[in-house]
């Protein structure tokens, strides 16, 4: 009987401790998640010529400053920057793309370039 009951404690711990590792969030980095060197450059319009600034991804979300957009785990980006959109891609440890946006209503327009830090 005895031993009967411990297997049953165990059988139960066991599971109880499966469901709360089931249960856990899971956080993987995911392949482009670190800090990243972004410059900024104006083809048309009247923005600034060229900025740089440096940005976190994290866990697939792009954050800093006025920044915010997705990184898919195949590179495709998505940004928004006060009022302005960018997408393109990243591969490995850097990438590129295109930008439009507006400055005091004149509609402006570019490429960007990363590279991871």
């Amino acid at each position: 009987m005895r031993a009967n009951r411990i297997r049953d404690l165990f059988f139960a711990s066991f599971l109880a401790s499966a469901a709360a590792l089931a249960a856990a969030p899971v956080s993987a980095q995911q392949p482009y998640d670190g800090l990243w060197q972004v410059t900024v450059v104006t083809k048309s319009g009247s923005c600034d010529a060229q900025t740089t600034s440096t940005v976190n991804v994290s866990d697939g979300k792009i954050s800093g400053g006025p920044v915010s957009g997705t990184v898919g785990s195949g590179g495709l980006v998505r940004v928004s920057i006060n009022g302005a959109y960018a997408n393109g891609q990243l591969s490995g440890n850097s990438g590129s793309g295109k930008w439009n946006g507006a400055s005091s209503g004149v509609p402006c327009s570019g490429r960007w370039e990363a590279s991871r830090q």
